[in-house]
């Protein structure tokens, strides 16, 4: 089995299901928005969650995310980030080991970053206040090149273009020592305020990209089948993912279009992440680019059946069996690739 190693935001999820938008308008957050806080902020609502109870604590963040779908697959797995010396730097290592990563958690002088996710009732609705903490500390300097050793795989979350030292660094090592490299754009306003740098780094080192349909929109300016076509000149496969209308891949003069897998879907958290996973693992497998698309479909199904960004055991039980059929079924490990 092949090794992957990622890089991104170190995040500890914290999910509260609220009864209404009581808290939400007490510390101003608008209902479904993402907005950024500072650390007394931030402080301020931890505490006033801890006091409600029930809580589910969750490592998370983007490339996070995906590396933990890709340990459950069985990939060897590891993850570069930076946390504070406190709780939650200790529950966000703890939380990686169990599912199997390597952390490799440097400390930060920060407390550690953490995503507050308020999910409100009647509808689910997710609300987010981030506080970034350490997890933005991480810098070039903090990178050496025996962390990129022996892996074959290296995933970015797209978040980490704001700080392009870092990610030009990253990718440079991740190069140097022969390893594949994805990106996930992660969000089109942080494309946009990037873009020349992002078209730098894409064309010059990234084999896989993953975007949704505005991130492909924003790096291309074009709709999201042309936007396929363009950022395949640029990489060796090109993801475009449209939410319930499934996803598209392209590598060279391949196109496929990949309908969505059934779901009974709550909630949409963690959907991409989980979908690279599935293609990442598919791909290191050998798998033609249909059927990477297709794991990725498989699993992401499940995801979104939960609340939060983790698939419970038993839907990666059924996923598991479902992505072995599909594997079984499929030709031979397509030469284009």
């Amino acid at each position: 089995m092949k090794s992957i190693l990622g890089i991104g935001n170190a995040l500890t999820d914290i999910l509260a299901l609220l009864p209404d938008d009581s808290l939400l308008k007490t510390f101003h957050l608008p209902k479904g928005s993402m907005q950024h806080v500072d650390a007394e902020t931030g402080n301020k609502i931890w505490g006033v969650l801890k006091g409600m109870g029930v809580l589910q604590y969750v490592p998370g963040g983007s490339a996070a995310n995906t590396i933990t779908g890709t340990s459950i697959f069985g990939m060897r797995s590891a993850f570069i980030g930076k946390v504070g010396e406190d709780e939650l730097g200790h529950l966000f290592k703890t939380g990686q080991e169990q599912q199997g990563i390597k952390p490799i958690l440097l400390k930060g002088t920060k407390a550690s970053g953490r995503s507050m996710v308020f999910i409100t009732a009647p509808n689910a609705e997710r609300t987010f206040a981030v506080y970034l903490g350490s997890a933005i500390e991480l810098g070039p300097d903090d990178l050496k090149p025996e962390y990129f050793q022996g892996y074959d795989y290296f995933h970015i979350e797209g978040y980490l273009v704001q700080n392009q030292f870092l990610l030009r660094r990253a990718v440079e090592l991740a190069k140097a020592a022969g390893a594949i490299i994805s990106i996930d754009m992660a969000s089109y306003n942080v494309v946009e305020s990037n873009l020349s740098f992002l078209h730098d780094i894409i064309e010059n080192y990234v084999d896989i990209v993953f975007a949704n349909e505005s991130e492909a929109r924003a790096y291309t300016k074009k709709e999201p089948r042309e936007a396929l076509d363009e950022i395949a000149q640029s990489c060796k496969i090109a993801v475009v993912k449209l939410g319930p209308d499934g996803s598209m891949v392209k590598s060279g003069n391949q196109f496929y279009k990949i309908e969505p897998w059934p779901a009974d879907t709550k909630d949409a958290t963690g959907a991409g992440d989980i979908y690279a996973a599935g293609f990442i693992y598919a791909h290191s497998l050998g798998m033609p680019i249909k059927v990477c698309g297709e794991v990725g479909s498989i699993i992401s199904s499940k995801v979104v059946e939960v609340i939060g960004a983790k698939v419970d055991v038993p839907r990666w039980k059924a996923a598991k069996e479902e992505i072995r059929a599909l594997i079984s079924r499929s030709s031979a490990p397509d030469a284009a690739e």
